[in-house]
């Protein structure tokens, strides 16, 4: 019953598809806050040593332009996709200078990964989860491993709860604007990622809570156990 009521809380794919599609490039202003988790996970994901990067819900593809510019061996290949056509077309005109080392995709908005097995050796969700709601979570989390080689990693950055007195405030306006309206917070809420993830599929290599502007992020990278 809770997850039910969650769901009707969330956007639903096309409401989502919509939001982001009128969004567009303004998605980068929201770098004031999301940078900070950004930027730790690109240190801590080992992305000099990637060879093929999958990313989910690429936005304007600015994490990609970064990861491909500064970040990547020379021969590694970044695939992203993304159920707006908007951001699809901005991270394509973004990344062209980089050629075939680059490809993005438009999806249907489906946790369900249309890419074969131990394709990719990271992938990575920024500030995407959040918009989910827990089955999609669940599910995509089961794809991840399944397209990550032997020893791949997680990325993951999300909003979180607050835990300063100033961000514990704006997680409470956030959440209440959420339950009024989802779409006033293009549809995010804060989640805890640390408890997403099984402990029987990942080893967690690093986890933080920072908080930028009083806005509470959370970032995770976990490595693929492989039995």
């Amino acid at each position: 019953m809770q997850r039910e009521s969650e769901a009707s809380q969330m956007l639903s794919h096309e409401q989502a598809k919509a939001f982001y599609d009128r969004f567009g490039k303004k998605q980068d202003w929201q770098g004031f806050y999301e940078n900070a988790a950004i930027d730790a996970l690109i240190r801590n994901g080992g992305f000099d040593r990637a060879h093929a990067v999958l990313e989910f819900g690429c936005g304007t593809g600015s994490f990609a332009e970064r990861l491909l510019e500064e970040h990547l061996p020379t021969n590694a290949r970044y695939v992203g996709v993304d159920i707006s056509e908007t951001m699809v077309t901005l991270t394509g005109r973004r990344l062209a200078r980089f050629g075939g080392r680059a490809e993005v995709y438009r999806s249907d908005g489906s946790p369900r990964l249309d890419f074969g097995a131990a394709t990719f050796d990271r992938f990575v969700a920024n500030y995407v989860l959040d918009l989910l709601c827990v089955e999609e979570i669940e599910t995509l989390l089961q794809e991840a491993p399944r397209v990550l080689s032997a020893g791949g990693l997680l990325g993951l950055t999300s909003l979180t709860f607050g835990f300063t007195p100033f961000s514990r405030v704006v997680t409470a306006i956030w959440q209440a604007l959420h339950s009024f309206r989802p779409g006033l917070v293009g549809g995010c809420r804060p989640l805890h990622l640390r408890e997403l993830v099984s402990g029987e599929t990942w080893q967690v290599r690093y986890a933080d809570r920072l908080s930028s502007f009083g806005v509470p992020s959370e970032v995770l990278i976990a490595k693929k156990i492989t039995v």
